[in-house]
């Protein structure tokens, strides 16, 4: 459908880029020290230039998990991203608090403020 037949128009910049939007299952109680753990995540993505957004999110009504929201400027900066070195390494780091494998929702932003 194109853009005049009320479909999006993604020819523009923003057509490269992806997100993903995970959900973390921890072990009751485990919320806050996954949270802490989590910040070496969040200290690794300052470096990366292709990460654009990695914001790390709680829910009241879910005190079981976290949420990560994911922006980067296409599929190449996602690759980057899971094949840091500092990434394999940071598995091991969050597995003692997780109930359950990641939860991962891959997204195409279609538009939007900060797009």
């Amino acid at each position: 459908m194109t853009p005049a037949e009320g479909g999006v128009d993604m020819r523009g910049d923003d057509m490269s880029k992806v997100a993903m939007w995970v959900r973390l299952p921890l072990k009751p109680g485990t919320r806050d020290e996954a949270a802490a753990a989590f910040q070496t995540a969040v200290d690794n993505v300052q470096s990366e230039d292709g990460t654009l957004l990695y914001i790390l999110h709680a829910e009241d009504a879910d005190a079981d998990a976290l949420f990560v929201y994911e922006l980067y400027t296409g599929q190449d900066a996602l690759v980057a991203h899971s094949s840091a070195d500092w990434f394999k390494e940071f598995g091991p780091t969050l597995a003692p608090f997780m109930a359950g494998r990641p939860e991962m929702h891959f997204l195409a932003p279609l538009t939007g403020k900060g797009l």
